[in-house]
């Protein structure tokens, strides 16, 4: 799950400044979370605390206002009685990390990222985007090869996972749909060596940058299992208080148990 956020954090800077390379400053004065942060870690506090993705959603949005939400994700906020709205949005997939790292079974994991997804984004491709996602999680830190992993998107999801990043990236522009951010993000993932080439290489396809690295960064977490103390640490230190409370109780219950 911090290795969404990290995601979240290191690709805010490009999301309307893309850029098409690697090597470029991993933390900027731009540097912050957003939304992809908050509401990750309120799928992790509903987890938590047994409450529901909608009260979670909302309370911690409420708390965090002005941090990059979608048009119609703040309509849903400031309105109490809105239910889901049939959204096929990417928001889906980067917020549904905890649910790979807090159920043992894919058929829990799966069952629990649809409910996560449709209390707002209920179109089909919307609850796509966060199970492939959360079982991509689950996969990753259960000991699945990059080669299980890549099967699974293709045979389950049916996203076409046979491109590379050399053919992605000349075209790639900014994409919100689960469909045109979560395979990318995968593949940047599959190509990857390490933690912090994955988030690289994320970051370099443009796009919707912060999302996509989110979601590349949820998965490259589970599967190597390390984050660079360094990268770690200076993310920590720009999220809140109480963001960072319920991060570090997930964590100890979930990502860090025996």
């Amino acid at each position: 799950m911090l290795g969404a956020i990290v995601g979240d954090v290191i690709g805010a800077p490009y999301e309307w400044n893309n850029i098409k390379w690697t090597d470029f400053d991993l933390f900027t004065p731009l540097s912050t979370f957003t939304d992809d942060t908050i509401l990750t870690l309120a799928t992790a506090n509903s987890i938590l605390n047994d409450i529901s993705y909608e009260s979670s959603y909302r309370r911690l949005g409420e708390t965090h206002p002005g941090r990059g939400y979608g048009g119609r994700f703040q309509q849903w906020l400031r309105n109490p009685q809105m239910g889901p709205y049939n959204s096929w949005g990417n928001g889906s997939a980067m917020r549904v990390s905890p649910v790979g790292w807090a159920y043992d079974t894919e058929t829990k994991v799966m069952a629990e990222a649809r409910r996560s997804a449709e209390v707002t984004h209920d179109h089909p491709e919307g609850v796509k985007g966060a199970q492939a996602t959360a079982l991509a999680v689950f996969m990753a830190r259960s000991g699945a090869s990059m080669s299980d992993i890549r099967k699974e998107m293709s045979t389950t999801f049916g996203y076409d996972m046979d491109r590379s990043l050399e053919e992605i990236r000349p075209g790639y522009e900014f994409d919100v749909s689960c469909q045109g951010t979560v395979p990318e993000a995968m593949i940047a993932f599959l190509e990857s060596n390490d933690f912090e080439d994955a988030i690289r290489k994320a970051v370099s396809l443009g796009g919707d940058s912060d999302t996509l690295t989110c979601i590349t960064g949820s998965v490259a977490h589970a599967f190597y299992g390390e984050i660079p103390t360094e990268i770690a640490a200076q993310v920590k230190d720009l999220l809140s208080r109480d963001l960072v409370v319920i991060m570090n109780r997930f964590c100890e219950k979930f990502v860090n148990k025996p």
